[in-house]
């Protein structure tokens, strides 16, 4: 039932067309067991020991725009690549059901939405508990209806009062948004529901990690550039963490750090990105900051810069930052290790 988004370019009208009869084949015989008007309380265990909660539901997709100026309530994290929507838009529209590996991210700092649910686990079905496949830890899934289902929908919209007072933005795709904007492209021209599965987590979660994107620019001439940058778009001296971003670089012959400067941009990442797009460098996206260091010294014409991680700090701007400015630039973080990703268990109708 699942293509491999390894292998979304490659897929065939073929193998859509199979993963479509096997998904008819499993609702013809049984395989499913159906809960309506329900919420999944998961807890995902893991390789650390953290435990990250979340709650799987069904988000409106009139309530969602990935579109640069999109004023909606539930929006993309970052930058949507268009030529990324088609082939998961094909393999949807003649889909009778969705998996989903989208997380939704809510910015409860109060902790009143899912983190209830823990306490109360013990009195609800537990649907599933195992192991994951690859170093994906523990999974345990609890089913939440009735009056616990009630309560959870009571706080979803005393959050969303409370929420829409200070930000713009009540809800934020953290992972799986290409996915979630093909699933409103198919329901935009009437193919499928009007409704998408997310697993919404809250960005305050302490297992929830959030790892930055390193960038190097290759092909140039390195201390032209680190001219150009102190320049245009750094504060040069007696710079403090009042007026500018402190980020560090890595080359060949030169290492060091240069200060963004605050007034250019709501963040260091905003500053950097906008200043290597207009120059139109060559860059390549790395996780890993050994990585970066690796691949800065072992060419001469190679400038990596270093982000900052993303501590509590960055998690309290997060949404301060989309809701005033919009989308952040493209591959700004990482949710996790890739083994930390969710995985597709789940099913709903959606046609």
């Amino acid at each position: 039932m699942i293509l491999p988004e390894a292998n979304l370019n490659e897929a065939s009208s073929e193998r859509i067309a199979q993963i479509n009869s096997t998904m008819l084949d499993y609702l013809e015989h049984g395989i499913f067991t159906e809960y309506k008007n329900s919420y999944i309380y998961v807890e995902r265990t893991l390789l650390d020991g953290s435990i990250r909660k979340g709650v799987v539901g069904v988000i409106d997709l009139e309530e969602y725009d990935y579109r640069p100026g999109s004023v909606s309530k539930i929006r993309a994290t970052e930058q949507t690549v268009s030529e990324r929507i088609p082939p998961r838009k094909k393999i949807r529209e003649n889909a009778p059901i969705e998996l989903s590996h989208v997380i939704l991210l809510c910015d409860d700092e109060r902790r009143s939405l899912i983190e209830p649910l823990m306490l109360s686990k013990h009195d609800l079905k537990k649907l599933y508990s195992f192991d994951l496949m690859q170093g994906g830890g523990k999974i345990q899934g609890w089913l939440v209806n009735g009056e616990h289902g009630r309560a959870l929908s009571m706080r979803v919209d005393s959050y969303i009062k409370r929420k829409s007072k200070e930000l713009s933005v009540l809800f934020a795709v953290g992972d799986g948004n290409h996915s979630l904007a093909a699933a409103k492209a198919c329901y935009e021209e009437g193919k499928t529901s009007r409704y998408a599965m997310v697993e919404l987590e809250n960005i305050y979660d302490e297992a929830l990690k959030f790892e930055p994107i390193h960038r190097i620019i290759k092909n140039i001439n390195v201390p032209e550039i680190l001219k150009d940058i102190q320049e245009n778009i750094s504060i040069k001296s007696r710079a403090t963490q009042k007026n500018s971003w402190p980020i560090n670089f890595y080359s060949r012959n030169q290492n060091g750090a240069i200060n963004l400067d605050k007034n250019l941009g709501a963040s260091a990442l905003i500053v950097l990105q906008k200043y290597l797009d207009e120059k139109n460098f060559e860059i390549d996206y790395i996780h890993g900051l050994d990585t970066l260091k690796e691949l800065a010294l072992s060419n001469e014409n190679s400038l990596g810069f270093e982000l900052p991680p993303f501590d509590s700090n960055a998690k309290r701007d997060f949404f301060n930052i989309i809701s005033a400015n919009g989308v952040m630039p493209r591959k700004t973080f990482s949710m996790g290790q890739a083994q930390e990703k969710r995985y597709y268990l789940e099913a709903r109708r959606i046609k």
